[in-house]
């Protein structure tokens, strides 16, 4: 015997159907997609860095301290009214007419040397003339860098330089 009272049919009845949301999963939610943009931001980070080539970079940032370094002893250079020359050593460089230790005077990577035999007049004059000095590695043969000035802007690194 069937008993059965109103309201308890599990059963929803075809108006009660139509009456009830329908959700359709269609496509992916936001937070799905942030986290495949996530992983793939990390998994490309991960792979530039694995590319860098750590010769050219450590060839690049001597070339940029170099040139913040003469810079620097132009400026006190300048400020002091005394001649600062700056010479290319065996294994490193150095500054005369600055007090000893007062600026670096070895590269930060033992492979890094100057190409020919430079010398550099940095000052006291506010314009000096044009001067250059390239740098190269001996882990990159080949590749060079030069930071020149034309005597009125500061030094600067500019890309290879002929042999």
């Amino acid at each position: 015997m069937r008993i059965s009272v109103a309201g308890s049919n599990r059963t929803p009845t075809p108006a009660a159907r139509a009456a009830l949301p329908r959700f359709v999963a269609r496509g992916f939610t936001l937070l799905e997609l942030l986290v495949v943009v996530a992983i793939i931001g990390i998994a490309s980070a991960g792979v530039s860095f694995a590319l860098r080539d750590s010769g050219a970079t450590q060839l690049e940032r001597e070339a940029q301290r170099l040139a913040a370094l003469l810079e620097s002893g132009r400026a006190r250079s300048r400020s002091s009214g005394i001649p600062v020359r700056w010479y290319a050593t065996d294994g490193g460089f150095r500054f005369d007419g600055v007090a000893k230790g007062a600026l670096p005077d070895h590269w930060l990577a033992e492979t890094t040397h100057v190409r020919g035999n430079s010398t550099l007049l940095l000052g006291p004059e506010p314009i000096i003339g044009r001067q250059e000095v390239v740098l190269e590695s001996t882990a990159l043969p080949g590749r060079s860098l030069r930071i020149a000035t034309d005597g009125l802007r500061p030094f600067a690194v500019a890309a290879g330089a002929g042999p």
